[in-house]
């Protein structure tokens, strides 16, 4: 079954959509005046002109095979509520969303749009439709959380702080029984959905540290990838927190006061996560094809 993509969107007060987006702006736009007050711009962007097109080219398709497994893990949950859609269709909600949640931060949330044009279609509590989007969101990041405790474990950090090694090793092993136990209580008509939605946030992130791999070879970063690999993994912890747009900011900070403690270069990593950005960016922007597609 093949929805229509175009029906009108849900009313929320534009009041409250308004300000929340202004404060977004003013936060990501604040953290980015306080990062480039203390890194050398002009360096950042000759390292941002030399870049290698076809590593950024490759990252760009990286990125969105990653996104793709994530709209195989985002159908499985579906699945489970007995939802059935076509692979084609989920695409489309997935490019949608992407581009509602970084271009339309204002407007309604991606995932919120998702929930309101599966439940035209299919007869189903908007609590279960909630609760699939909130477990594919967590699932993926569960295993951000275990693939960032990874990186940590065997980068210049873990050496700085005391007993460091022994806090992460326990947060990597801890962090999927507390997503199944969180799932099982409060969702138990998704934990059947487990097991597959994890193997899909595995292949999620292995994507995404790809990407990362392939923009920082774009800049011709040729060591301590892990160090790199590492602060790119924390940042995006940090960038799932709905404080700024898109995470710009919030990385770049991470990165910011991360290279004190990593040996990193702290204007080749900035330039880092701006790439990154602009690689989202130009992916989300594919949601709008979409959207023109469908209104036609």
């Amino acid at each position: 079954m093949t929805p229509n993509l175009t029906q009108a969107k849900p009313q929320k007060s534009a009041t409250r959509r308004r300000l929340s987006f202004l404060i977004k702006l003013l936060l990501s736009a604040t953290a980015l005046f306080f990062v480039f007050r203390k890194i050398d711009v002009q360096e950042a962007w000759q390292t941002f002109l030399q870049t290698n097109p076809l590593y950024l080219i490759l990252a760009f398709l990286s990125f969105n095979i990653s996104k793709i497994a994530a709209a195989w893990r985002f159908k499985a949950y579906l699945k489970a509520l007995n939802i059935h859609i076509s692979n084609r269709y989920n695409i489309e909600l997935l490019y949608l969303g992407m581009f509602y949640n970084l271009f339309l931060p204002g407007s309604i949330s991606g995932d919120g749009y998702k929930v309101y044009l599966l439940k035209q279609q299919f007869d189903v509590k908007t609590k279960q439709l909630i609760g699939a989007t909130l477990l594919d969101r967590l699932s993926g990041l569960a295993l951000l959380l275990i693939m960032a405790g990874g990186f940590l474990l065997f980068s210049s950090f873990s050496s700085e702080i005391p007993y460091f090694n022994i806090a992460v090793t326990i947060l990597i092993v801890a962090v999927l029984p507390v997503f199944y136990l969180f799932n099982k209580l409060l969702f138990p008509q998704l934990t059947s959905a487990f097991g597959v939605t994890t193997f899909w946030s595995l292949w999620v992130q292995t994507g995404q540290v790809l990407t990362a791999l392939l923009l920082l070879s774009s800049i011709s970063i040729e060591a301590y990838y892990l160090d790199y690999l590492t602060l790119f993994m924390v940042s995006s912890v940090v960038a799932v927190l709905p404080f700024t747009i898109g995470g710009v900011g919030a990385r770049e900070l991470v990165f910011l006061y991360g290279f004190q403690y990593l040996e990193i270069q702290q204007e080749a990593a900035i330039t880092f996560t701006l790439i990154f950005f602009l690689v989202t960016a130009l992916s989300s922007l594919l949601g709008l094809f979409v959207s023109i597609k469908k209104d036609n």
